[in-house]
């Protein structure tokens, strides 16, 4: 029987990469702790540190010469500080090693800054006549490769391509052609200067301006360098301050002398298959992570998103006059003073509320007879929901104004709840859309049907009205007795308060992650903003200056919503069938009336009116950053791909593992007989003169067991199934306990499932790599289809899942109490990202119940056909137990 090949606790050794940060030299830790420094610097906001010390050519004078040595240790953010660190460490440290700490800190003060500078200042200046300012290490960068690009051509000149041989000396300006085309906002012509400084330093061209050694050497035994500052290199390159004997160039390969050539150690990498099934998976997996989220937080720059554009011309937003004033303005009044006389007078919102719900039936009668006495076909529709131990009823009233140059094949709809999202009195609203049904009816420009709909509330009256005009309603809701033709668009206007207001909120999500078109969203803005001096706001971002801050805020809001999944208004009921629908809130106190208001909507049902057919040819998957700029999903798509990705990367990578393993000598209990059998055969031989020839250990094909890992991942994507119906049927009330439940079980579930594998007779290692690779396999396949359709869901869950691809099974030569220990530990840090558990931490951090959380989601199972729980618990919380039980199994 084989076992495993044991499997390294971690995916790369950290005493390592710690070893290497601790021996780098002196000069190199004081470029980096420079960047650091000058980064954290520019958080404040009294000094712009980029406008101080950046190579700006216009600002180049006799009292602003330092700006030539202070900007290669200027970035303008985190990512183009850390990126340049990255690449210039390993360089600048071999760099320091091989000269001495004091000839890299005369160099790189003087020359090696300088000169690439001066060059870059007399071709922009005075050639280009620009004044595009640089900044940032990676003129050093470009310079050390310049210079061993020409070492490396003395010995290597060419490398083949083909039957072409290219001169090795051009690869730092092939780097300097992809750098440019990949990164925004480069300065090819700096690259070019530092590559150009860097060949005359490769070819000895800058000897020159480099001091005496013998000056060096007196300034250092003055000084007693070596004995004074750690890390420093001295001149002779044999000395480490304070840390023994620095290697000397004819170290070995890979030591700090002389670092092997890339070929050498791409062959090692090769020859070396613990590196790349087992450590290098890790490495990708942690990477594709890594660019997920920075490829996300790079989105709100104006490189990767874009302005807004109308693609239908048909719509000719603003292109016409509304009409919507005047006298209307007294129906507005009228109409609102006969529902408030229904409600009662000078009552509170409160009050109103509740007198509104007695006289549910008096009030329908009113809109009724008002819609009727404008010439409007009406009706009436009955329904009734029940989740969460809650009923849900009432009775939803809508109006037809058929097209004069129609034939009722196509119609737009304007909604207007009682009772807006947020659950307060949309009196106003009301009356707003009464006073226009009667205002449309007098014209006779529509082509198209108009439907105005009084539901009770925005959450289930909307959708028993959709569902129904589809026919797809269930039992508890009435049919409706009148219907139009295919409906183009949907408006919901909300106007809950009494004072004049000052902007519009446009609210786009819909259920499941859906969005409309875009072109809606823009002819809205374009309206309001442009035709009719309203402010338009989105995802509550009431002042937005356009900074990235306040774009990446928008665009997170937004994410989070369409994450959730839930119908963020009444348009959103409208998103399942393909029917374009935004809700516009009235917000803040400013001097815009209901008149305002009314003309917006007028413009809008004018520009629907317009359409030809149906809205395609603008985007349905967007992200938004403010009104006017937004990504596309070529754009964001990535993002989510490459966090999905890494899931596939470790699944292909453990499944490779599971087929190789090495010739077992102590591992396998069961061919222990066989092994003392053939040790003392050994020494038997030994003992007669026959020297016995020690068998090397050597690498098997084992035949991988999948009944049982496939049964068990196949097995808890389907058991999810249980906690998915329980949390959608309890009653609202023991949403709390049910939690708290569900976590005590989470707790004890991959235990039991771990104890369970380890009493199966096949080799737990196999089956515990086995029962991970397939369950990553699913869940890279899950989240790379759900990110076309909720990009925003699958990056959530995604991350919230990343730490699977990381955890393992503690090796059995570790000892039981590290074991044990680790073990314990990797569990208790799964728990914390379990699905319970983040509930509670989202419940806290947003100041919300547990119930009120658990009763909106089944509401949304239930009448809205969210799937949001589905993901969680068919997808997510399947992974989360296989990586607990795989961590489990070290414990058994």
């Amino acid at each position: 029987m084989a076992s495993p090949a044991a499997l390294p606790p971690l995916p790369f050794n950290p005493s390592r990469v710690r070893s290497y940060v601790l021996r780098l030299p002196l000069f190199t830790r004081l470029v980096v702790l420079a960047i650091i420094v000058f980064w954290l610097l520019e958080f404040q906001t009294v000094w712009s540190v980029v406008q101080w010390g950046a190579l700006i050519p216009d600002e180049i004078g006799l009292s602003t010469m330092y700006r030539l040595n202070t900007y290669p240790v200027i970035h303008t953010g985190f990512f183009h500080a850390f990126i340049n660190l990255l690449a210039l460490v390993p360089l600048l440290e071999r760099f320091e090693a091989e000269h001495g700490t004091l000839t890299a800190i005369a160099l790189f003060i003087g020359p090696l800054s300088t000169f690439p500078a001066g060059i870059y200042l007399l071709i922009e200046k005075f050639v280009l006549h620009s004044n595009t300012s640089v900044a940032g290490a990676s003129v050093w960068v470009f310079l050390l490769l310049g210079s061993e690009s020409i070492r490396t051509f003395k010995s290597n000149p060419y490398f083949s391509l083909g039957n072409y041989k290219i001169p090795t000396w051009t690869s730092p300006l092939f780097a300097c052609a992809v750098v440019w085309m990949l990164v925004s906002n480069t300065s090819v012509l700096g690259h070019l200067s530092a590559v150009l400084i860097g060949y005359l330093l490769g070819l000895g061209y800058l000897k020159v301006f480099v001091p005496p050694e013998k000056i060096l050497r007196w300034i250092e035994g003055k000084l007693n360098l070596l004995g004074r500052l750690p890390h420093y290199v001295s001149v002779d390159q044999k000395t480490y301050g304070r840390f023994g004997v620095l290697p000397t160039a004819g170290a070995p390969g890979g030591e700090r002398g002389t670092p092997m050539s890339f070929m050498a150690a791409l062959r090692n990498l090769r020859n070396n298959p613990k590196f790349l099934f087992v450590r290098l998976p890790y490495i990708l997996s942690f990477l594709c992570v890594v660019a997920g989220v920075v490829w996300l937080f790079l989105l709100p720059l104006d490189d990767y998103s874009r302005k807004t554009y109308i693609s239908e011309n048909a719509l000719l937003p603003g292109q016409v006059h509304a009409y919507f004033s005047g006298s209307e303005q007294h129906i507005f009044r009228g109409y609102k003073k006969e529902l408030e006389g229904l409600l009662g007078d000078n009552a509170g919102d409160e009050v109103q509320e509740q007198k509104s719900e007695e006289r549910t039936p008096v009030i329908s009668d009113k809109i009724q007879s008002i819609l009727k006495a404008a010439g409007l076909k009406v009706a009436t529709q009955g329904y009734q929901y029940t989740s969460s131990g809650i009923t849900h009823e009432g009775e939803n009233i809508y109006a037809i104004i058929q097209a004069p140059r129609g034939d009722a094949t196509e119609a737009i709809v304007l909604v207007a709840a009682w009772k807006t999202v947020d659950g307060e009195l949309n009196l106003n609203g009301v009356s707003l859309a009464l006073t226009l049904a009667r205002y449309f009816k007098r014209w006779s420009l529509w082509s198209k049907d108009i439907i105005f709909v009084f539901p009770p509330d925005s959450k289930s009256g909307t959708q028993a009205w959709i569902d129904a005009y589809h026919d797809m309603q269930p039992p508890t809701v009435q049919p409706l007795p009148l219907k139009s033709g295919a409906l183009q668009g949907g408006l919901v206007i909300e106007y809950p308060f009494n004072h004049r207001f000052e902007n519009l909120h446009i609210v786009y999500d819909g259920v499941n992650g859906q969005l409309p078109n875009l072109d809606l969203f823009n002819t809205a803005v374009s309206i309001s903003g442009g035709q009719m001096g309203i402010g338009t706001r989105l995802q509550e971002m009431w002042e937005h200056n356009g900074s990235y801050e306040k774009r990446l805020q928008t665009m997170l809001r937004g994410m989070v919503k369409q994450g959730f999944g839930y119908a963020t208004g009444a348009h959103s009921s409208f998103m399942p069938y393909h029917i374009d629908a935004i809700t516009l809130q009235t917000q803040g106190n400013g001097w815009q009336d209901e008149m305002a208001l009314g003309r917006t909507v007028e413009g809008l049902c004018r520009s629907l009116n317009n359409l030809l057919e149906h809205l395609h040819q603008s985007f349905f998957f967007y992200l938004l950053m403010q009104t006017h700029r937004f990504v596309s999903i070529g754009t964001y798509l990535p993002s989510a791909m490459l966090i999905a990705g890494n899931f596939t990367i470790m699944a292909i990578s453990i499944w490779l593992r599971t087929g190789y393993y090495e010739n077992p000598k102590s591992s396998d209990t069961a061919a222990a007989p066989q092994d003392e059998k053939s040790e003392k055969a050994q020494l038997a031989a030994k003992d007669q003169g026959v020297v016995a020839v020690a068998q090397q250990p050597t690498e098997k094909v084992a035949e991988r067991q999948l009944a049982l890992p496939l049964t068990l991942v196949v097995g808890l994507h389907l058991l999810g199934l249980i906690p998915l119906y329980i949390f959608n049927n309890l009653s609202h009330d023991t949403y709390t306990l049910a939690t708290f439940t569900s976590i005590a079980i989470n707790a004890a579930l991959p235990l039991l499932v771990s104890l369970l594998l380890s009493r199966t007779p096949t080799t737990t290692q196999q089956k515990a790599h086995l029962i991970k690779s397939l369950s990553l396999l699913l869940l890279g396949l899950f989240l790379s289809t759900l990110a076309t359709l909720n990009f925003s869901l699958s990056f959530m869950i995604g991350l919230l899942c990343a730490p699977l691809s990381f955890v393992h099974r503690i090796t059995p030569e570790t000892s039981p109490g590290l074991r044990y220990a680790l073990s314990l530990s990797g569990l208790f840090f799964l728990n914390l990202v379990s699905p319970p558990v983040v509930l509670l931490a989202g419940c806290a951090y947003y100041g919300v119940s547990v119930e009120t959380v658990l009763t909106e989601a089944a509401f949304g199972w239930d009448v809205w056909g969210m799937w949001t729980q589905v993901v969680v618990w068919c997808v997510w919380w399947p992974a989360w137990v296989v990586g607990g039980a795989v961590v489990g199994t070290s414990m058994f």
